[in-house]
C-alpha cells in the first residue's frame, strides 16, 4: 500500500478523533457533497449545520468551551469572513481574558477559479489578530504536525488547507543548492509552483534555493530560513493569498530584518479573484514567479 495522500490523512485524523477521543466535527453540507474532498468519515461525531457561512462559527466555539475540541469545516475560506467574529473576538480572546480556553481546529479551505466567495486564501487576517495558531500543510506529515500542535496547546487554530494540496502523497523539503541566486520562500499551494519555477529557472541558468513555509503564526525565524538567504543574498517569498497586508509581505520583512539582505513578496493582484478568465487571479504560478526572480536579478 502505498503512502497516504493528504485528504486520506486527514479522513483518518478525523476518525479517531470522533470515534475515541469524543471530538465532534461541524460544517455544512458534510455528507451532501462528495464527505468534504473525501476528508470526512461516515462516522459518529458529525453535525450538519445550517448556515455554515454565517453562524456556524458560534456553535462550534459553544462546543470547544466544554471540551469536545471540535473540527469545525470552512468549505470555502471566504465563509470565515462572517462567521470571524466569534472565532476572533471570543475564541481567540477568551483564554488571555478569562483564563478559559476555546481550542477549535477550523479547517479553513482554499481553492483556486470557484467564483468571488468561494476561493479566497484567508489565513493572513487571522495572523493579524492575537489568540490563534496559524498554519497551512501542504503534506501528510504536515498534517499530522498540525493536528499535534493542535492536541498539545488550547489555543484555536486556523489551518489553512487548499484542494491542491488533496492528492499530493509526497514530502516537500527544502532545496538548498550551492552558489544559489535566490531563495523562494512558498507558502500554501505556491509552493507546487515554486517547484516548477525552479526548475524552469534552472534550465536559464539561474539557481534557486527552496524553503517551504507551512507555520505562520507563531512564525519563528530559523537558521534553516536564514542561512541559504545570507548565501543567495536575494529572496523571495510567494504565497496563495493577497500580496497587500499579506503573509508573504510580514514574513518578508521579518527575513530582511533578521538578514538584512533584499527579500521581497509575491501574492495575489489587488483585484477580485473570480472564476472568469479575465479575474482568475491566480496563485502566482511558475512562469509569473520566474519572471519576478529575473527582475529581481536583474533591478
Amino acid at each position: 500500500m502505498g503512502q497516504k495522500t493528504v485528504a486520506e490523512t486527514i479522513k483518518e485524523i478525523t476518525r479517531k478523533h470522533l470515534e475515541e477521543n469524543n471530538g465532534l466535527l461541524l460544517g455544512e453540507s458534510i455528507s451532501a457533497v462528495g464527505w468534504v474532498n473525501n476528508t470526512v468519515p461516515n462516522c459518529k461525531g458529525i453535525v450538519e449545520l445550517p448556515m455554515t457561512d454565517v453562524a456556524g462559527a458560534g456553535i462550534a466555539v459553544g462546543t470547544a468551551l466544554v471540551n469536545r475540541r471540535p473540527i469545525f469545516v470552512i468549505r470555502f475560506q471566504d465563509f470565515l469572513i462572517l462567521n470571524g467574529s466569534p472565532l476572533i473576538f471570543f475564541a481567540a480572546k477568551i483564554k488571555e481574558l478569562h483564563g478559559k480556553c476555546a481550542p477549535i481546529f477550523v479547517r479553513a479551505i482554499g481553492a483556486e477559479g470557484l467564483g468571488p466567495v468561494h476561493s479566497g486564501v484567508l489565513h493572513s487576517i487571522f495572523m493579524h489578530f492575537p489568540g490563534f495558531r496559524v498554519c497551512s500543510p501542504m503534506t501528510p506529515a504536515e498534517y499530522i504536525e498540525a493536528w499535534e500542535d493542535f492536541i498539545k496547546h488550547d489555543d484555536p487554530m486556523i489551518c489553512s488547507e487548499h484542494r491542491t494540496s488533496y492528492l499530493n502523497t509526497a514530502e516537500m523539503k527544502n532545496v538548498l543548492k550551492k552558489n544559489a541566486d535566490v531563495t523562494l520562500y512558498a507558502i500554501s499551494s505556491a509552493r507546487f509552483e515554486a517547484i516548477k519555477a525552479a526548475e524552469l529557472l534552472e534550465k536559464e541558468g539561474i539557481i534557486s534555493n527552496i524553503v517551504h513555509i507551512m507555520w505562520l503564526k507563531p512564525f519563528k525565524i530559523t537558521n534553516g530560513m536564514t542561512k541559504p538567504l545570507h548565501q543567495s543574498k536575494l529572496g523571495l517569498v510567494i504565497d496563495s493569498g493577497y500580496e497587500i497586508a499579506g503573509a508573504s509581505r510580514s514574513i518578508a520583512y521579518e527575513l530582511n530584518q533578521a538578514t538584512g539582505c533584499c527579500v521581497k513578496a509575491l501574492g495575489l493582484f489587488d483585484r477580485t479573484k473570480c472564476l472568469c478568465p479575465e479575474l482568475q487571479n491566480k496563485t502566482p504560478d511558475a512562469n509569473r514567479i520566474c519572471e519576478t526572480v529575473k527582475n529581481m536579478i536583474n533591478g
